[in-house]
């Protein structure tokens, strides 16, 4: 092939795919090839199915694209989800396991007609902003190699950077696409709870974690999008959501970028009365220069405060309670956890059930209020992350205890998961990269089920400000 095909666009390569240009077979050696020559540095995939890739992309490319969303183009998926035939490497605890059937977003993401390279590397059971697994190779940054790429989704965010996909599958608990997209110069959307069937936050506790794109453009995080709701191309069934029901795709609101919202810029962080909250230049440059531009496009735009109130505790409480549900019993099992997921489950599995029930109704009235603040607007806009990327074992500098590990996830990142906890679509969007080479990425908050407000606004701002084909030079 005469061309460089991670230079494109997922959407680009899926229509040399159509046109007959290359083939799902090429397209899919060539990925397994970089992936060859550049995961050992990076660390960004924990698994790669070479094998099955290629038996899929030759299945591909024997029956046609058809009516699959994304037929014969190469994606990433995550670790931390089930394939069946697998081992999962996620954890010490399920070494050696043959995973029996795969996750309902495995299912998914076959039945877009993808094909998966392999499996991104996420840290253990996802509970961390940062992708530092014990035993194995940390996620790093391809802008920088010795800070990391974030987390949970640390490992997808980092083959995307790098091009060693040309979008991943990744999932949102806490800020786990919006973190890792953020300091890797990508897009990441966390969709509204109950947009995407296969994962959409309704089956989780409390509702946090959904699946979603990280891609590097605009218009690749909508096909994405696309594809996990409505995974075999057909129109959506009804009644699986708690977003308003919407037969048109996505793509085309990522492709026109049309229209001009009320926009409120978040003053603060629901943790600001808790843990030490500082938003280096950098990032707070970033806001300003988004600001400067939604204001330039003619979108009306005002402060808005979110008080945090009871927030700190009520997300503990819940983080710790969702952890207790690791599949880890007996004295022998959690001796085979990470120290900080050890902590943390053993602390979710004392709560007392009253403290329990009381953050969840705290939680669901933190939604309600969270909605009706952002009423007025059909976005927020905020910074993504408060610091720039760490460098590895940043995270571990303030102590190896679970609250100073905690404490300095929120200090870098203190202004995503309450729009896990509300339920609410955001998208990070790499708006510029700094001076010394690092991205600054902002992040929009949508409405619930306005993902089409956000994905036309990053569009518009996408087109002024070019980052689509800005790379990290060493793996472009």
């Amino acid at each position: 092939m005469a061309f460089e095909p991670h230079q494109l666009t997922a959407q680009e390569q899926w229509d040399w795919i159509r046109r007959g240009d290359t083939t799902s077979t090429e397209l899919t050696e060539y990925y397994l090839a970089r992936i060859e020559r550049w995961n050992d540095e990076l660390g960004a995939y924990a698994r790669i199915d070479a094998d099955r890739a290629l038996a899929r992309a030759a299945e591909v490319d024997a029956a046609g694209q058809g009516p699959a969303p994304l037929a014969g183009v190469p994606i990433a998926e995550k670790e931390l989800v089930r394939r069946a035939g697998t081992v999962s490497g996620a954890s010490r605890l399920f070494a050696g396991r043959v995973v029996e059937a795969s996750d309902e977003v495995v299912r998914a993401t076959d039945a877009t007609g993808a094909v998966v390279l392999g499996a991104t590397t996420a840290p253990e059971f996802g509970l961390t902003g940062f992708t530092e697994p014990a035993g194995r190779p940390p996620a790093r940054n391809p802008w920088d190699p010795s800070t990391g790429a974030g987390g949970s989704s640390g490992g997808a965010a980092a083959a995307v950077a790098a091009g060693l996909a040309p979008f991943a599958v990744a999932s949102d608990g806490g800020g786990s696409i919006r973190i890792p997209a953020a300091w890797c110069g990508l897009v990441g959307l966390k969709p509204s709870r109950g947009r995407v069937p296969a994962q959409g936050g309704q089956g989780g506790f409390a509702g946090l974690v959904t699946a979603g794109p990280i891609a590097r453009t605009v218009a690749d995080a909508a096909m994405l999008l696309d594809a996990l709701v409505r995974p075999e191309g057909r129109a959506r069934s009804a009644g699986y959501a708690t977003v308003p029901g919407d037969d048109e795709p996505f793509l085309g609101d990522a492709v026109r970028g049309e229209g001009r919202f009320a926009i409120g810029v978040l003053e603060g962080s629901v943790w600001d009365d808790a843990v030490a909250v500082t938003v280096d230049d950098e990032v707070t440059a970033a806001v300003a220069r988004t600001v400067g531009e939604l204001d330039g496009l003619g979108h009306g735009l005002e402060p808005v405060r979110l008080p945090g109130e009871d927030y700190p505790d009520l997300f503990r409480v819940l983080w710790q309670a969702g952890a207790a549900t690791v599949p880890a019993r007996t004295p022998e099992e959690l001796a085979l956890l990470e120290p900080y997921t050890r902590e943390i489950v053993e602390r979710g599995r004392a709560l007392p059930a009253e403290r329990v029930v009381a953050a969840v109704v705290a939680a669901a009235a933190f939604e309600r209020r969270t909605i009706a603040t952002f009423a007025p607007f059909d976005a927020v806009l905020s910074p993504t992350v408060a610091l720039p990327p760490r460098p590895i074992g940043w995270h571990h500098e303030g102590g190896d205890g679970a609250d100073a590990v905690f404490d300095r996830q929120v200090q870098a990142a203190p202004f995503t998961s309450f729009v896990n906890v509300a339920g609410l679509p955001a998208i990070t969007l790499p708006v510029g990269a700094p001076g010394d080479g690092r991205p600054a990425g902002v992040q929009l908050i949508g409405r619930p089920g306005g993902e089409r407000a956000l994905l036309a606004i990053g569009r518009q701002l996408e087109r002024r400000l070019g980052w689509s084909r800005r790379h990290p030079p060493r793996f472009w």
